[in-house]
């Protein structure tokens, strides 16, 4: 098979890496892909939201499945595109994809179908929006309706920052048309949690849980970032809790878009936080997670072009799936400055000395190739992956080849997979306790 995977991230090497070992696969390419991509796969110089080009790319080389990593794609639509042009493709409708796409949308589904989540209200008029703050209570969380690169979210203790976060998403427009609508909603309390399922539009599988670390500083403090580091799986998920998530969201989200006129195909992300209450969604995404991906994938047994294409016969309900036990722990190396302003261009050191090194995998995110030398093009630069006999181990090993590699102004997190150790009673090894 020729398979095309749309993407520049650390979530698209991970999918090319993957994809790359079935038997099935002849040819792969990635458009665009980055520097680390480029080493598995070739690397096709088509933007994700280039939907014509990438269709008449597709056609040229008569390509047997894309799948689609970023949500920006799905969200404009790619995918009805691609099945009108009869070309196959992983992902969901244009109209299924509304539950990233919007978050307003998200939420009225999620009451209209009795989804447990935050009470909130929303907002397109600025006015209003202040008014309503000047009689709540703090603290709040104030989203930008559309899409943000996972940054879109401000969590305000009080009257000041919820009047500036308005400023800035509906004023400022720093999410561009992305917060000319906002929600705000209350403030869950308790540990978040990331729930993937697969699904056909009619059948759907769980996939293991992971949880990933949004905040910039260690103790999650500091602005939102796309995802500084994960592990799978969260050990605060038991067999109960996710029987619990299954029945009261996941099922009632799949049935609900297949109510809706629009059956939801492709990979759901549901972004959880579990409180005294139970679990409530924080958001939904449509498609795989980023840094989630980094740690679910490596642990995942099955060939998941084979579970793609089960995905898109509609015969998942013949599927099952298998997991490596192993703990799977991701630490994201990032440029200093992110997630506000970064340089790029700075050469990556060290990547040679750790190749190839036992149960660990470096997936590249903003890299790119010129000629011998990987450099710097993004604000996470690259998901240092390891697998480990239990949580500390794959911390361990994970932490051990970050310190081996070196890039100008280089950040990232020294506490990933700390709450999971809290879970198993386990210390945190010397100098990142959190």
């Amino acid at each position: 098979m020729k398979v095309l995977i749309v993407g520049s991230g650390g979530r698209e090497h991970a999918l090319a890496w993957k994809i790359k070992q079935s038997p099935m696969v002849k040819e792969l390419y990635c458009a665009p892909g980055n520097g680390g991509i480029a080493q598995i796969s070739e690397c096709v110089d088509i933007p994700a939201e280039d939907i014509q080009r990438l269709v008449q790319f597709a056609k040229k080389k008569a390509i047997d499945l894309t799948v689609v990593g970023p949500e920006a794609p799905l969200v404009a639509g790619i995918v009805d595109v691609f099945k009108k042009e009869g070309l196959a493709i992983f992902g969901p409708s244009q109209l299924a994809a509304q539950l990233e796409g919007s978050k307003v949308f998200a939420k009225e589904f999620m009451q209209k179908y009795d989804i447990p989540t935050a009470a909130f209200e929303s907002f397109d008029d600025i006015r209003e929006a202040r008014a309503f703050l000047a009689k709540a209570e703090f603290p709040l969380v104030i989203k930008a309706d559309g899409l943000a690169a996972g940054k879109g979210v401000m969590i305000c203790q009080n009257m000041e920052e919820g009047e500036e976060s308005l400023v800035q998403m509906m004023e400022d427009k720093i999410f561009q048309e992305a917060g000319r609508r906002v929600i705000i909603e209350e403030c869950l309390k308790g540990e978040e949690v990331s729930i993937l399922a697969i699904s056909d539009g009619k059948n759907y599988v769980l996939l293991d849980s992971s949880q990933d670390h949004k905040r910039i500083f260690d103790d999650d403090l500091g602005p939102n970032t796309g995802g500084m580091g994960a592990y799978s799986p969260a050990p605060i998920v038991d067999a109960e809790l996710l029987r619990r998530i299954d029945e009261s969201i996941i099922g009632p989200v799949i049935r609900g878009m297949k109510k809706e006129g629009a059956p939801f195909e492709g990979i759901l992300y549901a972004g959880l936080m579990i409180t005294i209450e139970g679990p409530k969604v924080l958001e939904f995404n449509v498609r795989f997670g980023d840094p989630e991906t980094q740690v679910i994938l490596p642990r995942w047994k099955n060939d998941l072009l084979e579970i793609m294409l089960a995905c898109g016969e509609g015969r998942l309900n013949k599927v099952q799936l298998q997991w490596d036990p192993r703990p799977c722990v991701c630490v994201v190396m990032s440029s200093g400055g992110y997630p506000s302003k970064y340089e790029t261009g700075k050469e990556i050191l060290g990547l040679e000395k750790v190749q190839g090194k036992l149960d660990t995998m470096i997936f590249h995110a903003g890299t790119k190739k010129e000629g011998k030398k990987i450099l710097t093009a993004g604000g996470r630069v690259l998901g240092v992956t390891a697998l480990g006999r239990d949580i500390l181990e794959a911390i361990e090993r994970a932490y051990e080849v970050v310190e081996q590699i070196q890039f100008d102004r280089c950040f990232f997190r020294r506490d990933i997979g700390s709450k999971a150790m809290k879970h198993k009673g386990v210390r945190a090894p010397a100098g990142r306790q959190n």
